[in-house]
């Protein structure tokens, strides 16, 4: 029943990958679409979900909020050394991004997609009731996931084809997660930690270049509301699955 349930989340990821590629014409509102998607996603899903599996602290700080902040400094850091590399051999940079960020970023997308779906073969091993509730807030919300992914690719300079790759790996990642759960569990405590770290890095993505890159040449309203209603979209899926 899982791995069934889960083959909705493959279809959201591919339709909000498809959506992201066909309104190409509108980009600077594509990408603030997905940095409002990606913001609600961190603040009002993953970091809430971290700091409840991870709660230990550390010098009086929750572990999972560190890490968060790692994840941050660690996205940070990748993408200068990265930059200073390509600086370095004398290529010239995409639009001073190096196409590497968001293969990576794009990878960490497909890792939290197959957390969600070790996340539906867990909640469905408590209880059908509980694996229906768990399965309706990852289906909603992969649409974001797979809108993400591809925006997320495609940005950094990386060819079309590389980007449905990615999209489809993160369509994918949530069935063979739900599979998984067949086989053994993911300790709740290492699951904390991932959400935490991962939420750091996508919200340094999502503030630090998808929201000026949206901002940079089309500076309008219409941009901010597009990010508005993806925050809230989030909000919406967040609260119905509560």
């Amino acid at each position: 029943m899982a791995v069934f349930v889960a083959l909705g989340a493959f279809l959201m990821t591919l339709a909000g990958g498809w959506t992201a590629q066909r309104v190409t014409d509108r980009r600077h509102l594509v990408l603030g679409l997905a940095g409002g998607l990606m913001l609600g996603v961190v603040g009002l899903d993953l970091l809430p979900e971290a700091l409840e599996a991870a709660g230990d602290e550390v010098f009086g700080v929750p572990e999972a909020l560190l890490l968060f902040v790692a994840g941050f400094l660690l996205a940070h850091l990748v993408e200068r050394l990265l930059a200073a590399r390509r600086a370095a051999h004398g290529a010239e940079e995409n639009g001073h991004r190096a196409p590497e960020v968001g293969l990576t970023a794009a990878a960490a997308m497909v890792g939290h997609s197959a957390m969600d779906g070790v996340a539906i073969g867990a909640a469905f091993q408590v209880g059908g009731g509980m694996g229906a509730a768990v399965a309706m807030a990852v289906i909603a919300h992969d649409f974001a996931d797979g809108f993400n992914t591809y925006t997320l690719t495609s940005l950094y300079g990386n060819a079309r084809r590389r980007a449905i790759a990615m999209l489809v790996a993160d369509a994918v990642a949530p069935v063979a997660g739900a599979a998984s759960t067949l086989l053994f569990s993911i300790p709740e405590g290492v699951l904390g930690a991932y959400l935490g770290l991962f939420g750091g890095a996508l919200l340094y993505l999502a503030a630090a270049q998808i929201l000026p890159e949206a901002h940079h040449e089309h500076p309008a309203r219409s941009t901010l509301l597009c990010t508005v209603a993806g925050a809230a979209f989030i909000w919406l899926v967040v609260g119905v699955a509560e």
